[in-house]
């Protein structure tokens, strides 16, 4: 595979650009009542609060259309919203879709953008499609779970570009008042160059789905879908891609390489799957640039979500605050970031000058894809060795196939190699 260089200039003019763009006045909000109609693939909790999050986020946003795997998760969203914003609720019981193939059928509505919630091994696919439909999109985070995944987005980002349409991430501290007035200073040179960073997210144990007789191996594992690695990408992907992203976005660098540690220990039961619950990286990022990442899920242990950047002139907590010569606190206005995303997407397409941070949250997946690779195997991870690993999703996916639990990765015996 060919060696696809991301220099340092490059990166930090993109998310300097966006974050910019962020930040820009609501021009269009409060201006129009136009309707924005929206449709939802995945109506888990995250897929249900982005159509709320939405619909709070400018006026004339309707919920017209609602697709997911289970029809009770379908059924279930509907509800919810319905319960809280009902004006804002349109869609007929014939736009209440279920099925590996309701995507699909959302993406065949009167839509403007989608909302992408599945698990994230469908956000390649699901994004190629919904570009492909001419659709603006809001997707989650992570955006895939190897390297084949990646690839595709960065692929379909571009489209995206070149037919003006628009996409969001869910990295919602990139919309975040006090991120990004906290890490312009530091692009800025508040705290001088960048020399090193940290990042954690460690917290106790999350959800999980124990298996019933007549559950087949398809569906547990797509209710399931955390523990599993070929839907979720595991914890540090899923979850930790946050700080991860915020490290990145603060040096303007991707990582080269990733050395780390991690294991299963207390999470070891059936319902677990065969995911990690402990993950210790180090990341290269060039010129002797390191992030130091931590992410755990064990219950009765010590949280802490945070990122810590130091400079050869001071540090910050990058989200509101920086010790130094050039000290700061954030003592803005503050709204729900949530929202606001949808906002500045919303405002985008209405006022034609759409956001796209396809490329941008692809790399922060990317990085952790590398982070996890570099713990299964034991070995040192590159770039270039993930970006060449084969697509993890089974192909043809049908309820009663049979999809069994892979052994758990074992450092020194699994190779980097196993998945390319």
């Amino acid at each position: 595979m060919a060696k696809r260089d991301v220099s340092r200039r490059d990166f930090l003019a993109g998310t300097a650009a966006l974050g910019a763009t962020a930040m820009m006045p609501n021009l269009a909000f409060g201006q129009t009542s136009e309707t924005m109609k929206v449709g939802v693939i995945g109506c888990g909790g995250r897929g249900r609060d982005a159509a709320i999050n939405a619909i709070d986020a400018a006026p004339g946003v309707e919920i017209v259309a609602l697709g997911d795997a289970f029809a009770d998760r379908t059924q279930q969203a509907a509800d919810v919203i319905k319960q809280y914003r009902e004006k804002n609720f349109k869609a007929p019981k014939d736009q209440l879709f279920s099925g590996i193939d309701a995507y699909q059928k959302v993406l065949q509505c009167d839509v403007d953008y989608v909302i992408l919630a599945t698990p994230p091994a469908f956000r390649p696919q699901h994004l190629e499609a919904a570009i492909k439909a001419g659709k603006h999109v809001f997707m989650e985070k992570p955006v895939a779970v190897d390297g084949e995944g990646i690839l595709k987005v960065f692929e379909i980002s571009d489209l995206a570009k070149s037919k003006g349409l628009a996409i969001v991430a869910g990295t919602q501290r990139r919309h975040e008042a006090q991120y990004l007035e906290t890490i312009k200073r530091i692009q800025d040179g508040a705290i001088g160059d960048v020399v090193s960073m940290r990042c954690y997210w460690n917290q106790g144990g999350l959800w999980s789905v124990n298996r019933t007789p007549e559950m087949s191996d398809l569906e547990w594992q797509l209710r399931n879908w955390l523990y599993f690695t070929w839907l979720s990408g595991d914890h540090i992907v899923e979850q930790h891609i946050h700080n991860i992203d915020v490290c990145m976005w603060a040096s303007g660098r991707v990582p080269q390489a990733a050395v780390g540690l991690g294991g299963r220990q207390t999470r070891t039961a059936e319902v677990f799957g065969h995911i990690y619950d402990h993950f210790s990286v180090e990341f290269d990022m060039g010129d002797e640039v390191r992030i130091h990442s931590y992410s755990r899920q064990q219950d009765g242990t010590v949280s802490n979500v945070s990122e810590f950047i130091q400079g050869t002139k001071g540090n910050s907590n990058a989200a509101n605050r920086i010790w130094g010569e050039n000290a700061y606190r954030f003592d803005g206005e503050k709204e729900n970031p949530y929202m606001v995303e949808h906002r500045n997407l919303i405002n985008g397409i209405r006022s034609g000058n759409v956001l796209n941070e396809g490329r941008q949250v692809a790399e922060s997946t990317l990085a952790a894809i590398m982070g996890r690779f570099a713990c299964y195997t034991g070995q040192r991870v590159t770039r270039e060795q993930v970006l060449a690993t084969k697509g993890m999703v089974p192909s043809n996916l049908e309820w009663g196939m049979e999809l069994p639990v892979p052994e758990v990765c074992m450092p020194g015996k699994t190779k980097i190699e196993d998945f390319s």
